[in-house]
């Protein structure tokens, strides 16, 4: 049974270990890059900051949408940076990374949706010898901008449907359930070498049932990789946290999706679409 009371359970809490993350800190603002994990106010930061790994958020700091959960900025966004590219990828090499995890803002105000910048920088990655795993937004269903991004190779294409079809018009008012399926679909149909993935957020007032019927819809579309995590609002003026899933019905959407033979399942409380990223591909690159 789900829990919920206001206060977290113990298994929602984390804590954060300054000492752990002050070198990635150090490193990634002197690089001049973003990431999601500050940007986004991730809860699992200073594990994956100390074990020397991070999600990058390309196309500037600031998004064109308002998501009811999510926390990063949100406004009038600046020019794409061409120097962007090379930053980032100096700063994927100076950690080490070997699986490199960039996601971006959404920029409708860009003909591309800033595809062609995705592109620059997977090919940029792979250069150096790193894998790739990108989570875009919905391009707007553009199909050519969608291609152009599937076309530079990434290892893992992922998108996220982030929650059930009947709370997106208030968790995400700008985009449209289908639409991120058709994302999904359209990678797996033209790129069949990709894998793709997906993820959705749990405890915002959905269903158990309509969390199957996601997952049902997820695998339909072609999707390889699911992950189901807890959400946590980030400040008291997001959507507030309806319920606390408790780690029991965890277990239960896990055995689900396996049922359902998904390459591979993350889930749990604190799991995030680019949670322990790098392990999940070294288990499906064997």
């Amino acid at each position: 049974m789900a829990v919920t009371t206001d206060r977290k359970p113990r298994w929602a809490k984390r804590r954060l270990e300054l000492g752990r993350v002050a070198p990635v800190h150090r490193l990634l603002h002197g690089a001049g890059v973003h990431t999601v994990c500050e940007a986004a106010r991730c809860p699992n930061l200073g594990e994956c900051w100390g074990r020397k790994t991070a999600t990058f958020m390309i196309l500037g700091d600031t998004c064109t949408r308002a998501c009811g959960f999510c926390a990063v900025a949100t406004g009038q966004a600046t020019p794409v940076d061409p120097g962007e590219v090379e930053r980032v990828a100096a700063a994927a090499a100076a950690l080490g990374l070997r699986h490199v995890v960039v996601t971006s803002v959404d920029r409708d105000d860009l003909s591309d949706g800033g595809a062609g910048h995705f592109a620059a920088l997977i090919e940029r990655l792979h250069g150096q010898g790193q894998t790739v795993e990108v989570l875009t937004p919905d391009f707007q269903g553009d199909g050519s901008a969608i291609d152009r991004v599937a076309a530079a190779a990434p290892e893992i294409f992922g998108h996220n449907v982030e929650t059930v079809e009947r709370l997106y018009p208030t968790m995400r008012p700008q985009a449209d359930y289908a639409q991120s399926l058709a994302v999904l679909a359209r990678v797996k149909q033209r790129f069949p070498r990709c894998l793709t993935k997906s993820g959705l957020m749990v405890g915002v007032g959905e269903e158990a049932e309509e969390v199957v019927e996601v997952l049902r819809d997820l695998r339909a579309s072609g999707c390889d990789i699911v992950t189901i995590g807890q959400y946590l609002a980030p400040t008291g003026h997001h959507h507030p946290v309806e319920r606390y899933v408790t780690p029991e019905e965890f277990d239960a959407y896990r055995a689900l999706a396996e049922q359902m033979a998904f390459l591979a399942v993350a889930v749990g409380p604190f799991v995030r679409s680019s949670y322990n990223a790098d392990e999940v591909w070294a288990r499906l690159a064997r």
